[in-house]
C-alpha cells in the first residue's frame, strides 16, 4: 500500500529529479510545504514530494509493525511509481531517521538532510519529552467533539499553547458522531519507541569513511537538546574527515527548526541541495 503524498512543481516547470520531504511525529506532509514551495521556486528542475508517513495524516491502515524501517519501506514503495528519480530526502525529527533508513536501501540517492534528528538512540527520550507529554495528553481527552474549536479549547485547558492545539487539530476528522482525532495513538507510541531505539549513526559513518553514497547533511537546532554534546562532537568529527560528504549546519532555533528559523533553513536547503 502506498502512503499518501502531494506533488509540487514550479509553474511551467518540467522537473528532472525529486526531493522528498518527511515530517515528524503527529505531523503531516503539509508541515514542510512552505519550505518545499520556496525550494522549487529557486530550483524548478526539482519535483517536491510531501509524504504522510504511516499512521499519520491520510496514510492509515498500512500493514506491518510500526517501525522506522517500515516507514522507510513505505516511502520506497511509493516513489517507485514515478519516472523522476529521487535526488534527495529531507526529514524532520522522526522523519529524519526515516530518511537515513531510506538512504540505506536506495543507492541512487544523492543527498539526505535531517532536521534536528540525532541519528543515534535516545532511550531516555531526551529532547522529545514534550512530544511524549502531548501524546499522553491526547490519550486522556474526551471524544468526539462537536467542532474543531471545542477540541482546541480542551487542549488549551490541558495547558498546551493555542498554536500547538491548532496544529493538532489538523488531525481531526468529521464523522457522523462528531469530530474525532484520526490518529491511532498506540501506533504513534510504537513508532516513537522504535525511533528512540534505532541507531543510524552507521549510515552517516559509512558515508564519511568511504566517501561513497549520498551526502548526509545534519541540520541541528542550536537551542535544542535532541543532540547531546557528545552527538554534536561526533557529527563535527565526521564532517571534518568526510571531505564534504557529511556536513553540519547549526540554526538559531530549538527542535522546530523549520518554524523557528525558516529563513535559515531555506538558505541551508538551497546551499546543500540546490544547483
Amino acid at each position: 500500500m502506498l502512503v499518501h503524498h502531494e506533488l509540487l512543481t514550479a509553474p511551467d516547470a518540467t522537473p528532472t529529479k525529486a526531493v522528498v520531504f518527511l515530517h515528524g511525529i503527529l505531523g503531516t506532509g503539509a508541515n514542510l510545504r512552505s519550505h518545499a514551495r520556496r525550494f522549487i521556486q529557486s530550483c524548478p528542475d526539482f519535483l517536491a514530494v510531501l509524504i504522510d508517513l504511516r499512521a499519520h495524516g491520510r496514510s492509515q491502515g498500512l500493514d506491518g509493525p510500526d517501525t522506522v524501517d517500515n516507514a522507510a519501506s513505505d516511502v520506497a514503495q511509493t516513489v517507485k511509481q514515478w519516472s523522476v528519480p529521487v535526488h534527495a530526502v529531507v526529514g524532520h525529527s522522526f522523519g529524519g531517521k526515516v530518511a537515513l533508513a531510506f538512504a540505506r536501501s536506495h543507492p541512487g540517492l544523492k543527498a539526505v538532510m535531517t532536521l534536528d534528528s540525532a541519528p543515534g538512540p535516545r532511550l531516555e527520550a531526551r529532547g522529545s519529552e514534550g512530544t511524549l507529554q502531548v501524546v499522553t495528553m491526547l490519550e486522556t481527552l474526551g471524544r468526539p467533539w462537536p467542532d474543531r474549536d471545542a477540541f482546541i479549547a480542551e487542549v488549551e485547558r490541558r495547558g498546551q499553547a493555542r498554536s500547538l492545539a491548532q496544529w493538532l487539530a489538523m488531525n481531526l476528522e468529521s464523522r457522523p458522531e462528531g469530530w474525532v482525532f484520526r490518529l491511532s495513538l498506540p501506533r504513534i507510541h510504537a513508532l516513537l519507541e522504535d525511533y528512540f531505539q534505532v541507531d543510524l549513526w552507521p549510515v552517516v559513518e559509512q558515508v564519511a569513511h568511504t566517501k561513497v553514497g549520498p551526502r548526509v547533511h545534519l541540520v541541528i537546532g542550536a537551542k535544542s537538546n535532541v543532540y547531546a554534546q557528545e552527538d554534536r562532537v561526533r557529527a563535527h568529527g565526521l564532517e571534518a574527515e568526510s571531505g564534504g560528504y557529511v556536513t553540519v549546519d547549526l540554526l538559531d532555533a530549538g527542535h522546530w527548526v523549520h518554524v523557528e528559523d525558516p529563513q535559515g533553513l531555506s538558505e541551508v536547503l538551497l546551499r546543500r541541495l540546490g544547483p
